[in-house]
């Protein structure tokens, strides 16, 4: 014997989102990207190349030496925390490839950021 299939007769009702709610998350912006910290720029002041500098390679590796010391310091507490850990040896690469990206471009300026964050 086949089985029939049983349609429901119930209707649902459609629930609209007021437009306000919706054009509210997309316009407000400042919650979005939380402002650095003091302690970011005074890494960025401490390492910029010109005023404004945020992307040089030296600002990038001062900002990683700074965030892998802390997560460091997090996984001597934690040291089960392998998702993090995992995090440290992505920021370790990323940071390895810049000093090198950096002592082919110019010796002296990865020896000055070497220097600088005393790193071997």
């Amino acid at each position: 014997m086949a089985r029939k299939k049983t349609v429901s007769k119930t209707k649902t009702k459609e629930v609209k989102k007021s437009p306000k709610a919706v054009t509210k998350s997309k316009t407000d912006k400042s919650k979005a990207v939380p402002a650095p910290s003091e302690e970011k720029y005074d890494i960025i002041s401490q390492f910029a190349t010109k005023e404004g500098d945020t992307g040089s390679p030296e600002v990038q590796i001062a900002l990683l030496t700074k965030r892998i010391e802390k997560l460091v310091e997090h996984l001597k507490s934690n040291p089960q925390d392998n998702h993090s850990r995992r995090g440290l040896l992505g920021m370790v690469s990323k940071r390895r490839r810049l000093l090198n990206y950096l002592s082919e471009k110019d010796e002296k300026r990865a020896k000055e950021v070497m220097g600088k964050l005393k790193l071997s």
